[in-house]
This record gives C-alpha cells, structure tokens and sequence, in this order.
C-alpha cells in the first residue's frame, strides 16, 4: 500500500500531469499504475518540454516530415502516438470502472481557440477523432465561450475536461453546461455512459496571485496561503450541490456520472509552504488530483491521508470575506488567473510548434 492507495480508499483519484514518449515506453508510467496513479492529463507545457527535449521523437518526425511539414500537424501526429498509447496503458483501469471512471487521458485542444466556441467543438471532434480511444478527455477551457463549447461536445457525445477554472462561479457555469449538454445527449437519443467530465479548478496559482497582492498592500501576512484551499473547498459545495437532487438522480438512472472537481495546479509555488499542501488539505470523495511527477513522488514519500475536504468550511467562508475586507477583489483576482492561464497556455503552444519547426530543420539538413 502506497499513500496514492489510501488516497483512493478515500475516494480521491490520483492523476499524473505528465507525459512524454520515454516514461511511456521506458515502463514509468506502469510503475505509477502500479503504484496507484489512475490517469494522466497534458498541456502544450508538457508536450514542449517533452518534444524538445532529447531525441525520442526524431524517427517519427523523420517519417511525419515526408508527408507534412505544417508544425501544428506535425505535433499532432506525435502527440497522437503517445497519447493513444497512455490510453491503452489505461484500459484496464477505465474498464473496471462503474459510474464514476478513471483511466482517463486528456489532451487539450489548441489554446488559441480558447475565445472561439465554434472553432473549439470543432477542434474536440477532430481530436476525439484522431485518438479513437473511449478513456479519451478532450481539454476544454472554462472561459465564457468554451461553455458553449462543452455543452456542445458533450451533447456530441464526446468526454470533456474542462480546464483553467479559477473562479466559483464559472465552475457552475461549466457543471450547468455539462448538464444541459447530458439532457441534449439524452433527448437525442445517445447513450449518457458513454461520456463524462471533469472539471480541472486551479489551485496553488490562486495563492500565487492573492499572495503577490497582500504583499503589496502589507498588514495582512496572516491571509496568505488561505484563499486556494478555500476557493477549492467553495467549489466541491457546488459539485455536491448540482449533482443531487431529483434531476440530477434522472440523469444518473440512465447512465450520466457526475462532473468531479479535478484539483490542479496542485504543484507549491512558494517554498514557505509545506510541499503537499495541495493534495493533503482537498482530500475528498469523488474528486481528482493531478499532480506533477516531483509532487507524486513527495506525497509518496510524506503524503498524510485524511478527509480534509469539508473540514472548517465556515471558515472556508470567512476566508473569502476577509480577503474582501482586505481589499482583495476576487473577481478580479479569478478573471486575470483566468486570461493569464489562457496566455500562459498560447504561449507554451506557440514555444512546442516553433520547437516543432526548429527539429523539422534540422533533420532536413542533417
């Protein structure tokens, strides 16, 4: 028994944020399977340190250039290998799930159509597609118009994580979009066990930004490192809200599983703060975290196990009022978090398609 064990003895479900074609075929990944992880999820960040780094991509590249040159399709053909291969690992575990699943994959659909609904479903049945594998997520970002994005791949009848939430409330608006996308599949006639969603609500970024404006305003030390936890702790009441009830059991007879909260960003910024912090204090039932390889190796290491999710939710809260009194504007601190992570994302897509193109160049010339 590993603490990734007894954190599914609890009901939470440990995810990796992490992949790359070595701990793929190197068998890291069946360590971790072994040792309790029970899905995966991935970002442009991740596949451009992954691509760029070393040369475990160079023979597909070569055999991809022959036929395509464009960056954006050549990532995508080597992003198709590895993540197919991550769902198959999978399999087993998606396979003896129930209700609630996981042996989830997710890929994340261009960044840069993060503003466009239209555009973003499109991209989803492409990507749903292309990995042809029923333990697929396809990432969406909570922003307004990816609501309308994820209702819409959801009624296609596509699995969808939604991903950069920051804020409460657009955490409900992504759960109400996901139901009025389950009752669409329905009424169509679709089969509601066939999807399911998460939705990814950020973590430790919410105290790097509430942190940096205590700082300048000074006086209120005693307010740091309080507002993630308790945004996240916030949101599980919602989770908890939305799916009960008489409409919500209609859904559930017929096949549709729940939105779980997925906790990220789950990584400590701030080297003050006890390294698990973010796994060991939103530990609850029916919820997901994923975790970078260095905070799975710490929670493995040191990681304490307890139910700590709706403990102190009073103060959970106070938390957000004092903030306030503070002078803290949460909704400005959740909608910059939010455009910045959409940023952050384009960014690091633009750095993995110009790393594609400078690996495509010099196998050309070599």
């Amino acid at each position: 028994m590993t603490p990734l064990h007894t954190l599914l003895e609890h009901h939470q479900s440990p995810w990796i944020d992490y992949v790359s074609r070595p701990f793929l075929r190197d068998g890291e990944l069946r360590d971790l399977i072994d040792g309790g992880i029970v899905g995966v999820t991935s970002n442009p960040t991740i596949f451009q340190g992954a691509i760029s780094d070393g040369d475990a991509y160079d023979e597909q590249l070569r055999e991809v250039l022959r036929k395509q040159e464009d960056p954006k399709e050549v990532f995508l053909a080597l992003a198709r290998e590895d993540i197919r291969e991550a769902c198959d690992q999978f399999r087993e575990v998606f396979d003896r799930g129930e209700s609630t699943r996981d042996g989830w994959v997710s890929l994340e659909v261009d960044p840069n159509l993060a503003f466009d609904a239209q555009a973003t479903t499109t991209e989803a049945r492409r990507l749903h597609q292309m990995i042809d594998r029923p333990n697929l997520f396809v990432k969406i970002p909570g922003t307004e118009p990816g609501l309308e994005a994820i209702e819409e791949t959801i009624a296609s009848g596509i699995p969808v994580n939604v991903t950069l939430l920051f804020s409460l409330q657009r955490h409900r608006e992504a759960a109400e979009a996901y139901l009025r996308g389950l009752r669409r599949l329905r009424d169509g006639g679709g089969d509601l066990r066939s999807v399911a969603s998460v939705a990814s609500f950020f973590v430790s970024r919410v105290d790097t930004e509430a942190d940096r404006r205590l700082d300048e305003l000074g006086g209120h030390d005693q307010l740091k490192g309080k507002l993630a936890i308790a945004n996240a702790k916030l949101a599980y009441q919602t989770y908890k809200e939305l799916f009960s009830g008489s409409e919500w059991e209609e859904l559930e007879a017929e096949g549709a599983s729940p939105q779980r909260c997925l906790w990220a960003s789950t990584s400590t910024k701030n080297p003050d703060y006890r390294d698990v912090i973010y796994v060991e204090e939103l530990i609850g039932p029916q919820t997901v975290n994923t975790m970078p390889r260095e905070t799975v190796e710490a929670f493995q290491d040191h990681g304490r196990v307890e139910d700590t999710l709706e403990r102190d939710l009073d103060e959970a809260h106070r938390t957000l009022e004092r903030f306030e009194q503070a002078g803290i504007d949460y909704d400005d601190v959740v909608r910059v978090l939010e455009r910045e992570g959409v940023e952050k994302f384009a960014d690091s897509f633009k750095q993995l398609l110009e790393g594609v193109a400078e690996k495509r160049d010099q196998l050309v010339a070599a």
